[in-house]
């Protein structure tokens, strides 16, 4: 391989704004994730169940409306999806400062700009990674998605730290407007791709019409995903895995401001040294899935995620900063390799007609269950046990999310197989028929 054919960035020109749109985003993102806990912690003094609902509003669209958001996202323009999506969310965030500044900032409204962005992210993610593939070859996939996740560890390692110092200067409802501000750069950036995406098959004509209802749709992106013999089983352990983590964290910003008594500065600093294990994991994904295999490293990676989460329970104000640091490390480091093998395993098996269908359902199914961990976080933390108690049930049974890979054939997959021929989604698949040979968020 070239030194050209590496270079990526400067290879493909709507990929270099596609990657600025997201580093800009994920930065002013990384601001607002250590603002608006700060808003409801330590402003509006809210209790321990209302600041877990924070998390669960932000994603119960995820529930409601990410099959049909599948089938919309394979109908329409996916990039027109991304640009409404950044504007949408700029403009919700907006109106943060703007309240705090005449008095009138409530919970009720952190909420209802929690599920409107919630809402937004859940067609602008599924448009996102359905839209990768139409901009980059398949053998691109795994460069392109490391280099998003280094975006991502740098946007946390110096966002948090920055949300952080920006807090203490200015405010965090303030701070929160900069989050706004990168999502209308994004969104511009995105605008300007010239790429157009690939046209897509035809969908299959049904009784009732030329084209199935959005109901038959999602159907079928639920049947090849729940018919996969690699498709089911990472989204078994990835759902389990984000629902025991919810657990764990819904009540977070209560463990680090009230119990152990850190500053937003300290917190965000945490954050920030910890995210180097997405640096780190985005270096070395696709190193070790060339050495190991790519589906022993999407199991071991989910091995490692579990424990990791676990050890911050274990944090006291004298040891705080060095426990937290490394919990983040490690799970970040996991985070990060697993969801570079295991995303763009997904991307190069499914065929581009369904890959919204595809993405959606995966989301639905790992990313629902988050809104359900929050709800029984935010219960644990009410109750004796307390904010460390959730974090210890959360901690435990993430050690247990691995199972289902590891009963799966996913460990034997050497390399990533492409989608040589599509199969009919008409019925329930026989997928383990056609793919018995595996050739070898968590997201």
């Amino acid at each position: 391989m070239t030194a050209a054919r590496r270079n990526l960035l400067a290879r493909s020109r709507d990929y270099l704004k596609l990657w600025t749109a997201a580093t800009i985003s994920l930065f002013g993102t990384q601001i607002s994730l250590v603002a608006i806990p700060f808003i409801a912690v330590l402003l509006m003094d809210v209790p321990p169940y209302q600041v877990a609902l924070l998390g669960t509003v932000q994603f119960l669209p995820f529930l409601l409306f990410t099959l049909p958001a599948g089938a919309w996202v394979d109908r329409l323009p996916r990039r027109l999806i991304l640009v409404t999506g950044d504007f949408g969310r700029a403009i919700t965030l907006i109106s943060i400062p703007i309240a705090y500044q005449m008095g009138v900032l409530t919970i009720w409204q952190l909420y209802l700009v929690g599920f409107v962005n919630g809402t937004l992210t859940v067609f602008f993610d599924v448009a996102d990674q359905s839209f990768l593939p139409a901009i980059l070859e398949s053998d691109d996939l795994v460069e392109g998605n490391s280099k998003l996740q280094v975006s991502g560890s740098a946007a946390q390692i110096v966002g948090q730290p920055l949300g952080g110092a920006m807090i203490g200067l200015l405010s965090a409802p303030t701070a929160v407007l900069l989050d706004a501000i990168s999502f209308i750069a994004s969104g511009g950036l995105i605008f300007w791709i010239r790429a157009r995406e690939p046209k897509r098959a035809p969908a299959v004509p049904t009784s009732s019409g030329p084209r199935p209802e959005i109901r038959s749709e999602v159907a079928e992106g639920l049947r090849y995903v729940l018919g996969h013999p690699y498709l089911r089983y990472i989204a078994a352990s990835t759902g389990l895995s984000n629902l025991f983590t919810s657990i764990a964290f819904a009540t977070f910003a209560i463990f680090t401001y009230r119990i152990l008594g850190l500053t937003a500065f300290t917190v965000g600093v945490i954050g920030g040294v910890g995210s180097i294990g997405i640096l780190v994991g985005a270096l070395v994904a696709g190193r070790i899935a060339a050495r190991v295999g790519v589906g022993r490293t999407i199991l071991w990676a989910m091995i490692l995620s579990g424990p990791a989460t676990l050890l911050a329970a274990f944090a006291e104000p004298e040891d705080a900063i060095a426990i937290l640091v490394a919990s983040g490390f490690l799970t970040s480091f996991a985070g990060v390799t697993y969801n570079i093998n295991q995303v763009s395993l997904r991307q190069a098996i499914t065929p581009e007609r369904i890959q919204g269908r595809m993405n959606a359902t995966m989301r639905f199914l790992i990313w629902g269950t988050i809104p359900i961990g929050q709800i029984v976080g935010g219960i644990l933390a009410s109750t004796p046990l307390g904010a460390r108690g959730a974090l210890v049930v959360g901690g435990v049974l993430s050690c247990f999310a691995f199972v289902p890979i590891m009963i799966s054939t996913v460990p034997a997959l050497r390399t990533i197989p492409t989608a040589t021929t599509e199969a009919s989604t008409e019925g329930p698949l026989d997928a383990d028929a056609q793919m018995a040979s595996p050739g070898s968020s968590l997201d």
